[in-house]
């Protein structure tokens, strides 16, 4: 998969909570990821979980130019308007 990034969503499966954690926590600590949200569900004798990773494509850019929020100093400025 040429750019993995785009895909967000995760299956994890074990035969107990136990093991489910530590497949998720060595899955986590491998890819670098965080998980945004998670559903566990008891399917027979197993723990299986649907997650969604976060997406890291995010890029926050200036448009102040355009009206927009504006970036500066690594930080995002927006204008609130009363």
């Amino acid at each position: 998969m040429p750019d993995s990034n785009k895909h967000n969503l995760q299956y994890f499966e074990a035969s107990s909570m136990r093991d489910l954690f530590d497949t998720m926590s060595t899955w986590q600590n491998e890819n670098k990821k965080r998980l945004l949200s998670l559903n566990v569900e008891h399917d027979g004798d197993n723990f299986c979980c649907i997650a969604l990773t976060n997406p890291t494509e995010v890029i926050i850019m200036d448009g102040s130019s355009a009206g927009g929020a504006a970036v500066r100093d690594w930080l995002l400025k927006v204008e609130v308007y009363r």
